[in-house]
């Protein structure tokens, strides 16, 4: 029997419904719907679920093929939605932007309004479709992703993994080192024990 194809698209080749699928009704993707990283805390905890929903709709384009831009890519297995990854210019996160922030700034000389520098910030697999190699494709198709659409460099935020220490889920919305690693991004620094920098330049 064949193995199951793993393909990446942009996300405006889904649907709503797609998404709704890979981000579910319980648990924090599904309470968050990739708005952390676009609004400062005080915003995001004040606006309800359903106005997330909306937000997460309207940037992707979702259901839209046709549209000229959208922000994030979704993984299929065969014909199944299993996975998401958000990825966009850097200056399209305000919470990355912040001063109080130590991703990605703390030991660095970065220039905060560079758009061209790109930020993969999240990643979502769907319930019963982990450890698949899910976020691994995903990582890998945000490389082409942005340096298509103009990206003079691409960055992700992830946690420092080792067999010692115990990280759960909701910390690995950012994704692994390894993730990064095998996708061709090197680490540039490490803002706190376990987070670190890995960026790729084009």
């Amino acid at each position: 029997m064949a193995e199951p194809e793993m393909r990446v698209v942009p996300a405006n080749e889904a649907t709503a419904d797609q998404l709704d699928v890979i981000f579910g009704t319980r648990g924090e993707p599904a309470r968050c719907r990739c708005q952390w990283f676009k609004s400062q805390q005080k915003e995001f905890r004040a606006t309800p679920i359903e106005e997330r929903t909306e937000a997460h709709y309207a940037q992707t384009e979702c259901g839209n093929p046709e549209a000229s831009s959208t922000s994030r890519l979704v993984a299929f297995l065969d014909d199944e939605p299993v996975g998401w990854c958000a990825v966009e210019p850097r200056t399209a996160y305000p919470r990355l932007l912040s001063s109080r922030s130590t991703i990605p700034w703390a030991g660095r000389n970065e220039d905060r309004a560079d758009g061209d520098v790109w930020s993969v910030t999240c990643f979502v697999t769907r319930t019963g479709f982990r450890r698949r190699g899910v976020s691994r494709a995903l990582a890998r198709a945000s490389v082409g992703f942005a340096q298509d659409r103009g990206a003079r460099a691409l960055e992700g935020y992830p946690m420092i993994t080792t067999p010692d220490t115990k990280v759960t889920w909701g910390e690995l919305f950012v994704g692994s080192r390894g993730i990064f690693a095998d996708a061709g991004f090197t680490e540039v620094s490490r803002p706190t024990k376990r987070r670190v920098v890995m960026r790729i330049d084009f």
